[in-house]
């Protein structure tokens, strides 16, 4: 679908992967058709307002020090900034797609980070700039990804003045086949807040 030509702010949703797989990565895969139902209520409820595009990776691994899908989130990051230059970003990300979103938002046009279940085992939101709003959203039976690691991440970034929130999933999994509606009413609430942001 074609981009907005003067959106107010730019979604790059990120799906999830694996740890280690050089399995070409495929947007029939699971982890990328969890996150259309994303995409697509965002694009639906803000229209024009926004740019959304859900990344693709080249495979489906993050494979250690190779970071694989980060090479191809940057590029998807550099084109839709230029694309709407001076317009500011926001990354979704679940589970691997958290771990994406928070190296992206090493970028200050970056200026927020909604994680799903992340995957934030590397501390990983230290790689998140100053200036982003950031949001944790994790089930307590994840068993993927673990709730008290995402949440030290939050109080983490909270000490240092970030402004940040970990909104816990009582009985939550890591799929989000669970609770659908406070998953997605999150992601829907994070970018109708951004929106807000930048008007004021």
């Amino acid at each position: 679908m074609k981009s907005p030509s003067n959106p107010r702010l730019i979604v790059l949703v990120a799906p999830g992967g694996t740890d280690r797989s050089y399995r070409p990565f495929s947007p029939w895969q699971s982890s990328a058709l969890r996150m259309y139902p994303f995409t697509w209520s965002i694009r639906a409820r803000f229209g024009r307002a926004v740019a959304v595009r859900q990344l693709r990776y080249r495979v489906y691994g993050w494979n250690g020090d190779q970071a694989s899908p980060m090479l191809y989130a940057r590029a998807a990051l550099e084109d839709m900034c230029r694309q709407h230059p001076g317009v500011p970003v926001v990354v979704i990300g679940h589970s691997m797609g958290g771990r994406v979103a928070a190296g992206l938002a090493e970028d200050r046009r970056v200026v927020g980070v909604l994680g799903l279940a992340p995957w934030w085992q590397y501390a990983d939101w230290r790689f998140i700039n100053p200036g982003a709003r950031v949001v944790a959203v994790h089930g307590d039976a994840d068993e993927r990804t673990f709730a008290r690691r995402t949440r030290k991440g939050i109080e983490e970034l909270r000490a240092q003045g970030f402004r940040a929130e970990f909104v816990p999933v009582p009985g939550g999994g890591h799929s989000m086949l669970d609770h659908i509606l406070l998953w997605q009413g999150a992601a829907l609430a994070f970018v109708r807040q951004a929106l807000s942001d930048q008007r004021g």
